[in-house]
């Protein structure tokens, strides 16, 4: 199988939310969500629980945990060998809606102008 290709979605304003979420986080959390990316990279649309999970409406999170509190990275798959990591959040029991309303939103703008919304890393 071949590997996924993993980018970052990028706003209007050149701002990458997932990495501006990530430099506010633990050093800890950091390594595993990049632990987490890879993973993707390595599994794509295979990767499962505990490390991912679909959410609704094309949304997945990968999933990330250290002393009891939850972080998430919200992606989509683009075309069948690309992943576009939305944005990141900490949650208490499940993801707001408006987190993974935000992520559809993303998803919409990407797909219009994919090169665009696109910054790549790692």
């Amino acid at each position: 199988m071949p590997r996924t290709k993993v980018v970052f979605y990028r706003e209007d304003d050149g701002e990458v939310p997932v990495l501006a979420w990530l430099d506010r986080l633990p050093s800890k959390v950091v390594a595993q969500s990049r632990v987490r990316i890879e993973r993707l990279r390595e599994l794509g649309h295979e990767l499962r629980r505990p490390e991912a999970d679909y959410l609704r409406d094309g949304i997945h999170e990968l999933r990330v945990a250290l002393r009891g509190v939850n972080y998430r990275l919200l992606y989509f798959f683009h075309g069948t060998i690309a992943a576009v990591l939305a944005h990141g959040l900490t949650k208490e029991r499940e993801v707001p809606a408006g987190a993974i309303e935000k992520a559809i939103e993303r998803r919409r703008k990407f797909e219009a102008a994919p090169r665009k919304h696109t910054h790549e890393e790692l």
